[in-house]
């Protein structure tokens, strides 16, 4: 079934822009070229107008019923086998001294109209503004000692209102199509490492930093994103110191013989708290970023420390728990950069990190070799849409839907 219009007026002095204008009145059925416009008499029959059949993005036509008659004879829009408006349907011109402007938008949504007569000219496709939220991967936590726990990975974001160290959110990016942008996701620390940096574009998130430990070759802790949490073991008691607007420091490790106990790695939201007697210093807590709809969506936890003592220190948002001298070294999780737990026998790891794209949905995500996707251009809110990398590094191109 045709689509039909019932708009009235003039057409708008701005619908000319962009066009060449073809000189002879349009009397009978024809194809319109890309970047034409055309006036349109229908006095004696009325006139399909056929769209073209190979159209490239951001092409536009202008059709005009120049004689006044359309609402006697109509003028068709013949889509060509092409969507208008989203629909597999021609579209039928039939209020007299109607003007319509026609923009190419993809196969989605197909010819869109961005402006007809008495609207004036109306922009369809939306600013290509940019959010994301990256996350470094966390430290690994110390060993033995008893050992710190490892710094979050250091997170960078522009949505919501607050980033990763106690700063502000940052500003979107306003990207352009096709166009390719560079995503790295940053792994998490293994045995004695700082976590890997990620990064979009401009925005790079730095790897948490690992806690110190291993009584019998020691380790110190490290800055990062977070800091690592310190050991409780010779002269490895300092903290490593966070990444300002990324993240927080680790904290203290406490060295006293035969009570000694290592501090919490640092997170995005706080600092890692110090090791005391008895009691493994609890991980830095994560921050919420919602930037996938819902809520309770943390990110960037420290890793607890491990103690000679009864009580681990504790971590959430990602980070792994702290265990006692002797236990099993708990990992950090993976995609949320969450630094890992103190040990133990073993040195655990940090998490993965991740980074999450919003941008509006009249745009698509195409993601080039290398990268690892979590959820691919899917719908958000009311008019967006979010996709997630989980692994990788490569190139992604933005295109209308």
């Amino acid at each position: 079934m045709a689509q039909t219009k019932v708009k009235e007026g003039l057409i708008d002095a701005t619908l000319g822009g962009g066009v060449t204008w073809d000189s002879t009145d349009k009397t009978a059925n024809f194809t319109a070229a890309a970047g034409s416009g055309y006036l349109v008499d229908t006095s004696s029959s009325a006139v399909t107008v056929t769209l073209p059949s190979s159209p490239s993005f951001g092409d536009e036509i202008i059709i005009i019923d120049y004689k006044g008659n359309a609402a006697t004879n109509n003028i068709t829009l013949g889509r060509n086998s092409l969507n208008i408006q989203g629909a597999a349907s021609d579209y039928t011109v039939d209020t007299n001294n109607e003007s319509v402007r026609l923009l190419y938008s993809g196969a989605t949504q197909g010819w869109v109209i961005t402006s007809d007569a008495g609207a004036g000219a109306a922009a369809v496709a939306p600013d290509l503004t940019v959010d994301y939220l990256v996350v470094a991967g966390g430290g690994s936590g110390g060993k033995w000692g008893p050992g710190g726990g490892g710094g979050a990975g250091g997170l960078r974001t522009s949505y919501g209102s607050t980033s990763g160290g106690g700063a502000s959110a940052e500003t979107a990016l306003n990207l352009d199509l096709s166009t390719n942008y560079t995503v790295t996701v940053g792994s998490g620390g293994a045995a004695r490492s700082n976590g890997s940096d990620s990064t979009f574009v401009t925005i790079t998130s730095t790897g948490g930093g690992r806690g110190a430990g291993d009584n019998t070759s020691p380790i110190g802790s490290s800055s990062g994103g977070s800091g690592g949490g310190g050991s409780g073991e010779g002269g490895g008691a300092t903290s490593g110191n966070g990444t300002a607007n990324q993240g927080f420091d680790g904290g203290d490790g406490r060295d006293v013989s035969g009570d000694r106990s290592g501090g919490g790695g640092g997170g995005a939201s706080s600092a890692g708290s110090g090791g005391s007697s008895g009691q493994g210093g609890n991980g830095g807590s994560g921050l919420e970023v919602n930037i996938i709809g819902g809520t309770g969506n943390y990110y960037a936890g420290g890793g607890g420390g491990s103690t000679q003592g009864a009580t681990p220190g504790n971590a959430d948002d990602g980070g792994g728990d702290g265990t006692t001298q002797s236990g099993t070294s708990n990992n950090g999780s993976p995609n949320t950069g969450g630094g890992g737990g103190g040990g133990g026998s073993t040195s655990s790891s940090g998490g993965s990190g991740i980074v999450i794209l919003r941008y509006p949905d009249y745009y698509d995500i195409t993601v080039g070799s290398g990268l690892t996707t979590g959820q691919l251009n899917t719908a958000v809110g009311t008019d967006e849409k979010y996709t997630t990398f989980t692994a990788g590094t490569g190139t992604i191109t933005f295109g209308a839907a």
